[in-house]
């Protein structure tokens, strides 16, 4: 089983960026954040460093802990010196699988041949991308979640090809970072939570496209009836209504379920994407 020291995170979005802070005040690990945009490692950066004050402020991490976790943590525009030496990296581009398979593709160019690779990807099964590293024995989705300094787990998931010893590190890796790892034992779409997830907002949908209810009566019934911290909505306001919608047009063209619900269509091509744009199934604060 490979040790691993050194993790490259590749996307310096929302979810790499935390992955990459996670993985860098665990203590254990170095980490090197990549992204083809300086300016947006700037930010990631930015955040990262609110993140670890925040934590501070807070009790949960010591003054000490945090600058050590931040000086961890560094950042690069070049893909080839992000994987040089990384033991393991973690794919967290924008969830479009053409995008992840030209990663991919340069992955099994440019990382160590010991190297695990890993997909953070919600909704595309590592099959779609192991073959083109050359080494799909050593391929594995490692799905967090968002936000990934709060949420607890992590899905890994088994490609058909994956071995037993690339599995052992994964889940291992997990908990070394203080996340709870859970096995998705061969591939499925939407991997576990998803699947659940997303039964129970398209029966939400329904009920609100019928005229059953609003969407703030059935966020009311989520909240307090099956005593969840977040309705339905306002979920997908928060993740993002174009996350939801696109996980939803993958699985119909996989051939699972049907077209996505009309109103998340509408939304989606309106730009009324939740939160990062003000307005979803509610209305918010423009966001700067």
């Amino acid at each position: 089983m490979v040790e691993i020291k050194k993790v490259a995170v590749i996307g310096a979005g929302t979810m790499g960026s935390q992955i990459g802070l996670q993985t860098a005040i665990s203590g254990r690990f170095d980490v090197t954040l990549a992204d083809v945009s300086a300016l947006q490692l700037e930010r990631a950066m930015a955040q990262n460093l609110k993140l670890v004050s925040r934590g501070v402020e807070k009790g949960r991490l010591t003054q000490e802990a945090a600058r050590a976790g931040m000086s961890r943590l560094r950042t690069t525009t070049a893909l080839e010196n992000a994987v040089a030496d990384a033991d393991l990296v973690i794919e967290a581009v924008f969830e479009d699988e053409a995008a992840k398979r030209a990663v991919f593709r340069k992955l099994g160019e440019l990382a160590p041949q010991r190297a695990i690779l890993a997909s953070n990807s919600s909704t595309i099964v590592i099959s779609r991308l192991a073959e083109l590293t050359g080494r799909p024995e050593q391929c594995c989705n490692m799905h967090f979640f968002h936000p990934v300094t709060v949420m607890k787990l992590c899905e890994v998931g088994r490609g058909p090809r994956t071995s037993d010893e690339t599995i052992e590190a994964a889940m291992e890796f997990v908990r070394r970072i203080d996340r709870i790892p859970v096995l998705v034992k061969k591939e499925v779409h939407g991997f576990l939570v998803n699947r659940v997830l997303i039964a129970a907002t398209e029966e939400t949908i329904r009920l609100l496209e019928g005229g059953y209810a609003s969407a703030e009566d059935l966020d009311r019934a989520v909240k307090y009836g099956l005593n969840w911290p977040m309705g339905l909505f306002e979920l997908m306001d928060f993740a993002g209504i174009d996350i939801m919608y696109g996980a939803l047009v993958d699985r119909h063209r996989a051939g699972e379920g049907a077209e996505p619900p009309q109103v998340l269509k509408q939304k989606v091509e309106a730009g009324h994407l939740g939160r990062k744009t003000g307005k979803g199934f509610y209305e918010y604060p423009r966001p700067n």
